[in-house]
């Protein structure tokens, strides 16, 4: 098995049980108790799992509450520039998260709109608009108050959006965009071959960041709303691309 395969599968194996130990991992997986120190390690300072005595812990995602007083301002700015695209009879899809939560204020009042979402805080914030609304079937994860999983993907895949507004938790030095969970990857994927205009919205802090699951790359969208300064080199990459990127700064 290549050091890569391995680290991605015991980066599972502790998102599935929660904890793992050393010496558990190492018998399981018939290498070295030395080398799963050295795997945990890579995905420790990776930010994908969080190391403790004897093993690792798997690394909780942030909950809705404190992301939403996490660069609040910044936040605003970037909705504010993605609901200018925007206009009235659309169907557009906003994914869980709260820059999307900033986005859906700034649309609500707009005529003849649809909205489908996976996430409960937009559900419950457009309830008393307006506004015709879907929500997404499936697993609920209660922390952040988002909803994913088979039956969301099958909902999706019957349906079309003229636009969609998605986040990240990560974007790694690579470009490609990150997930904590395979299920969350598998359903963001679903939703953007659904819409015809697709925006990557999301702050500076989430930029040279990783998670366990590849969800795409940043070239899969057709606009990026940020306040990240990229490098020169990047930028001309991603207009090669056919990538626009807007900036809140």
């Amino acid at each position: 098995m290549l050091m890569a395969e391995r680290q991605l599968k015991i980066a599972k194996l502790i998102q599935k049980r929660g904890s793992v130990q050393v010496d558990e991992l190492a018998k399981e997986l018939n290498v070295s108790s030395m080398t799963i120190r050295r795997d945990l390690q890579k995905l420790n300072v990776a930010g994908i799992i969080k190391r403790c005595y004897g093993g690792a812990v798997s690394k909780k995602e942030v909950t809705y509450q404190d992301k939403q007083v996490s660069n609040k301002p910044t936040k605003e700015k970037l909705a504010k520039i993605c609901s200018e695209f925007v206009k009235e009879g659309d169907a557009v899809f906003l994914d869980a998260g709260t820059t999307t939560f900033e986005i859906a204020k700034l649309i609500a009042n707009i005529p003849r709109l649809i909205v489908v979402s996976n996430d409960l805080e937009i559900i419950k914030l457009l309830l008393n608009s307006n506004v015709q609304l879907m929500i997404c079937g499936g697993n609920v994860q209660k922390s952040t108050e988002s909803i994913y999983g088979y039956y969301a993907i099958q909902m999706i895949e019957q349906l079309s959006f003229d636009i969609g507004f998605f986040g990240a938790a990560a974007v790694n030095e690579h470009l490609e965009v990150m997930t904590p969970t395979t299920d969350k990857a598998f359903l963001k994927r679903s939703l953007i071959k659904r819409c015809q205009q697709s925006f990557l919205v999301l702050d500076q802090s989430k930029f040279n960041k990783t998670a366990l699951s590849l969800v795409n790359e940043l070239t899969d969208y057709q606009y990026i709303i940020t306040d990240y300064r990229f490098s020169e080199s990047d930028l001309t990459a991603l207009k090669r691309k056919g990538t626009k990127v807007l900036s809140s700064v």
